[in-house]
């Protein structure tokens, strides 16, 4: 792309984006209840290990589906079902990336998708809640313990969708999945970040 061209789509951005205004976000104790739907595009799985000891090397998937039913006056009747494909496992390195699709790693022929099903939805306040599940990764499932909090809600400015996002996060042992390639060089325990887009069904 030419530099002429650059600057003309950097101001036709500007301009759909110019006359964009946002409506206060809901607390959590306002957000709607009801049926929502994963929002793929602005929801992301992020991992984390310890790769040697030199560093904590990241790694994210995409493309996630699922459900969520969210009740606002009672977080226990919440519940959320998440699938997560594999295959769109991504590194900084093209040569990584591939190794994790393979049979040593994420198996993703053979086990295409991750999904998280929860069985428990515990708050401990209006913005923080722990939700318990089941993890099926790599043709295992284990149980796992998510602690949620509500990031915020309301009408997307772009779609006008009502959204309620959600941040994430959870600790899990690979080898718990058979994943044990390098273990303990590259450490076992795994930090999961989940950064969650839920959109309202209409």
């Amino acid at each position: 792309m030419t530099f002429k061209k650059t600057v003309l789509a950097s101001l036709s951005v500007a301009a759909l984006t110019a006359g964009l205004s946002q409506a206060p976000l809901a607390a959590a104790a306002d957000v709607q209840s009801g049926t929502y739907k994963v929002e793929p595009a602005h929801t992301q799985v992020l991992f984390n290990v310890d790769h040697f000891g030199f560093t904590n090397y990241h790694g994210v998937f995409s493309g996630a589906s699922g459900s969520l039913t969210l009740n606002a006056d009672d977080a226990s009747k919440s519940k959320v079902d998440i699938t997560i494909p594999t295959t769109t496992v991504q590194t900084t390195s093209d040569k990584l990336t591939e190794e994790l699709k393979g049979s040593d790693w994420f198996n993703t022929k053979a086990h295409p998708n991750a999904r998280f099903v929860s069985t428990k939805v515990t708050s401990s306040d209006s913005d923080n809640a722990k939700v318990e599940g089941n993890l099926t990764l790599n043709g295992v499932t284990k149980p796992v313990t998510l602690n949620v909090h509500f990031h915020g809600a309301g009408e997307n400015p772009l779609n006008k969708a009502y959204t309620a996002g959600f941040d994430a996060i959870t600790t899990i042992k690979r080898s718990d999945f058979g994943i044990k390639q390098f273990v303990p060089a590259v450490s076992d325990e795994v930090k999961l970040t989940i950064e969650g887009a839920f959109e309202k069904a209409k």
